[in-house]
């Protein structure tokens, strides 16, 4: 099983047109995701990869293909605008690989989506990886700009603010045989769609995951909140790993929201309140997925 998408997900891209969005999109079409329609206002009636049909608007996508999810690479200035015609079109996800969208742009699509039936995941993330059972893990969703091959299909999540750190965490999973129930990233941006927290109910709620990897960062409080929530609420074994343990107050590293400000969002905060909750810190990401083994061996 699987959380968020499966092999069966109609997904629709917009920015299918641009040069980064038909890369991803060929690349997912590669991997077996179901890629139904492209999104760009203006191109409507032209054919991608003479498969996939192109509309000017989102809501005339999903009225035609059937679409439940899309994925965005549209140019910061306008993604706000995409997600939000995704949202009005009724789509169930919408992941926004999109990276520099301006802060008070997502605080206006937070305040929009507020109630509503959508889930937003990202900005500024690499998207979801739903492993299939071909080879290199062919068969199964691809959504965003995951490297498909690593992956395998298996009973292990993974959730994380940080894109590279995701792949890391699924290759050392795959190189010790342990395969992937779903692998989300979550982005690093300071107001985003899906939290941590978000992220592992999902996974506890899904019979098939045995297992989970969570990778956090410095600043905010999202990983504290899981910790909370999952010592109380969650039995599977969990691993975490909080990047920018080095980092100085107040240096911004590597996402917009991984900043200390104020005393908060630190790493030994946050590592401390993991381990008070009963989860597994690894020490360096050399050793994520040997963490979380060492826990479901027990």
């Amino acid at each position: 099983m699987a959380i968020l998408v499966t092999p069966q997900t109609r997904v629709l891209v917009q920015g299918i047109t641009g040069s980064f969005g038909a890369r991803h999109t060929q690349l997912s079409l590669d991997y077996g995701s179901l890629i139904v329609a492209g999104v760009t206002p203006g191109k409507g009636g032209q054919m991608f990869a003479e498969k996939v049909p192109v509309f000017d608007t989102v809501s005339e996508a999903v009225v035609q293909t059937g679409a439940t999810v899309s994925v965005i690479f549209v140019p910061p200035a306008l993604a706000a605008d995409a997600i939000l015609e995704a949202v009005g079109a009724g789509l169930d996800l919408v992941v926004a690989i999109t990276e520099g969208i301006p802060v008070a742009d997502m605080v206006r699509v937070k305040a929009a989506m507020r109630g509503g039936r959508s889930r937003l995941i990202g900005p500024n993330c690499p998207g979801i990886v739903t492993p299939g059972t071909g080879p290199n893990s062919q068969g199964g969703c691809r959504i965003g700009i995951a490297p498909g091959y690593i992956h395998r299909k298996g009973s292990i999540g993974v959730v994380s603010r940080s894109g590279t750190l995701t792949y890391e965490a699924v290759w050392q999973l795959t190189s010790h045989g342990y395969g992937q129930s779903t692998c989300v990233g979550i982005g690093g941006d300071p107001v985003n769609g899906t939290s941590h927290l978000d992220v592992l109910k999902m996974f506890n709620d899904d019979p098939e995951t045995e297992g989970v990897i969570m990778i956090g960062e410095i600043g905010g409080s999202a990983e504290e909140e899981a910790a909370a929530w999952a010592k109380e609420h969650c039995r599977k074994p969990l691993a975490a790993f909080i990047a920018g343990a080095t980092a100085p107050p107040g240096r911004r590293m590597g996402h917009a929201g991984a900043i200390v400000s104020g005393g908060k969002g630190t790493a030994a905060g946050k590592i401390a309140a993991l381990r008070e909750a009963g989860i597994a810190i690894a020490d360096t990401p050399a050793v994520m997925a040997e963490t979380l083994i060492q826990r479901i061996k027990g």
